[in-house]
């Protein structure tokens, strides 16, 4: 019997989290369909209680007729995050938390204590918005999939680029700019615009969390939310510079639903 669920009612998504039998359970829908998830609801008992977070939560009232406790985002993030840490004999002592959905936070999380340091626009709806207008599809899945496909190199402009034919003072294969080369190489596909959109999420995420990570001396850098989930051409962009800047990127299975979990676990 569930007892008791957590829900992360974000942008784009709701999230479940719940303990059945002893094992952790997670579910996802999409915030469009709330009488799907009011369906889903129904056939719980009425005594399970819902531990609400996220900017939609308010939008379960409508759907249901279980308890509603709502839940601070920000403290219900970085407790799931914690959480699935510990699960994965992962040290959770200190660390640097950056939640991706439909925009970023970036927090710094001690054994005690969290603090929000940077947020920023660039995140999941950067990518359905861009990648709207370049392809003209809504899907995440498809996006990510085209992205994947796709070489940021036809779109971006490179510091090699600007160089040519000398050799360039830094690194060659770092972005100049960000699809800098789109209005210039006619044969780059949809498919590499799509890369670049994902390199500039990436490199705009990757610093932010770089700058706090160095500022707080703590190489470790969690990266939790939707965003980063079945994308791995995000996931290629936050590994790909650790050989010019010192720090450690951690994925977790479940981290898309660290919000629903940390919700879940509040007492």
């Amino acid at each position: 019997m569930v007892n008791k669920i957590g829900i992360d009612a974000g942008g784009s998504l709701v999230k479940l989290a719940y303990f059945e039998q002893g094992r952790l359970h997670t579910k996802t829908f999409s915030n469009q369909h709330l009488a799907e998830i009011g369906n889903w609801l129904s056939v719980l008992s009425m005594d399970t209680e819902l531990f609400v977070t996220g900017g939609k939560a308010s939008m379960l009232e409508n759907v249901t007729n279980q308890k509603v406790h709502y839940i601070d985002e920000f403290q219900a993030v970085t407790t799931g995050t914690k959480y699935l840490l510990k699960d994965n004999k992962l040290n959770n002592d200190e660390f640097i938390l950056v939640n991706i959905g439909t925009g970023t936070s970036i927090f710094h999380v001690t054994e005690n204590a969290y603090e929000r340091v940077l947020g920023s626009g660039i995140g999941g709806g950067t990518l359905m918005g861009l990648g709207y207008l370049i392809s003209k599809t809504h899907d995440f899945q498809n996006l990510t999939s085209m992205a994947a496909r796709g070489d940021a190199r036809n779109s971006d402009l490179l510091v090699r680029d600007i160089y040519y034919p000398k050799e360039p003072p830094i690194y060659g294969d770092l972005t100049a700019a960000n699809l800098g080369k789109a209005h210039l190489n006619k044969e780059a596909s949809s498919d590499d615009h799509l890369a670049s959109v994902m390199q500039l999420i990436g490199e705009t995420i990757l610093l932010l969390a770089n700058q706090v990570a160095t500022s707080k001396q703590v190489p470790t850098i969690v990266f939790v939310g939707g965003t980063v989930t079945n994308n791995p051409t995000l996931k290629n962009v936050f590994e790909r510079f650790q050989n010019i800047m010192t720090y450690t990127p951690i994925f977790l299975e479940k981290g898309s639903h660290a919000g629903a979990i940390g919700a879940l676990l509040e007492k």
